[in-house]
């Protein structure tokens, strides 16, 4: 006969596994609390408790007055704002339809599509960056091409803005590719071919029945790229230009060259906050999917 459970023991469980759930997440959330939260704090009292001329802490925002008055540290930031969007839609102009064409594709040439999409995860930046050059720069291999076709030379990005868009594209490739086709995953063939029998064509499927259906994953996309190209150091630093020049060789340029660490620090600050920004599309998808 089987044992009936009383509703003590039924509580008594509830709270165990209540309990263990609690010390499962301790860990992580304490590792976050000292390597991130902890140093997003600290740096933000640095930059605002700082001393005056009498060597006493004072409340102070003048090195935030003094970023978004100074012509140079807005550019620096326009720049790194234009290349992010830039680069966000590429990748999703680049990315969706490859990311279709594996989920609806069969044989072997899908596979061979989905392994040269994700070679770009495996590639180091400084490896990416001196292809690059090697490729694209001046007197590279597209400039031999041309001399030798006997066609005009085409300005290289290397050096200009363009030079961290193309690098970072194709950086970040890989990983949209795979959250974008799990997000397709959730998409029925049923469906798809229910509505091809009454007549839609692929832009009504494509509009109607598959984006609605990877809202979701097209946000998370959008958001982990947008995180990744606002931060990025070695691309720009190595393919971009000397000024304007996006935020993470303007940090490192001001803590290391013009020895200014609370600048510098600010200038993370500000970073941050653009970033939070985008990570709270983050959150709120991942909030929604759940509740869905």
């Amino acid at each position: 006969m089987a044992q009936a459970t009383s509703p003590a023991g039924d509580i008594v469980g509830t709270r165990n596994r209540w309990y263990l759930g609690l010390l499962l997440v301790a860990a992580p959330v304490l590792l976050v609390c000292w390597l991130i939260i902890y140093p997003i704090i600290a740096a933000v009292v640095q930059t605002v408790w700082v001393p005056d001329a009498d060597g006493v802490n004072r409340l102070s925002l003048e090195s935030y007055r003094f970023f978004f008055s100074d012509g140079y540290s807005l550019a620096n930031l326009w720049i790194t704002l234009w290349t992010t969007l830039v680069c966000a839609i590429l990748l999703l102009l680049i990315c969706l339809p490859i990311a279709l064409y594996l989920r609806f594709s069969e044989g072997r040439l899908p596979a061979y599509v989905q392994a040269l999409a994700i070679f770009p995860m495996f590639v180091p930046s400084i490896i990416l960056s001196y292809a690059f050059i090697r490729v694209l720069g001046p007197n590279g291999m597209l400039d031999i091409l041309l001399n030798a076709a006997h066609l005009p030379k085409i300005r290289s990005p290397y050096l200009t803005p363009w030079g961290p868009v193309i690098g970072l594209v194709w950086d970040h490739i890989p990983l949209t590719v795979l959250i974008l086709l799990s997000g397709l995953g959730n998409v029925s063939n049923q469906s798809i071919e229910a509505a091809r029998d009454v007549g839609a064509g692929r832009l009504i499927v494509l509009w109607h029945i598959i984006l609605p259906r990877i809202g979701n994953s097209v946000l998370v996309a959008a958001s982990f790229a947008v995180l990744g190209i606002f931060s990025a150091f070695t691309i720009p630093y190595v393919l971009g230009p000397a000024a304007p020049e996006m935020m993470g060789p303007f940090m490192q340029r001001t803590f290391r060259e013009l020895y200014d660490p609370t600048s510098a620090i600010t200038q993370a600050v500000i970073s941050f906050g653009f970033c939070i920004v985008f990570g709270l599309f983050y959150v709120y998808s991942v909030a929604r999917n759940q509740r869905t």
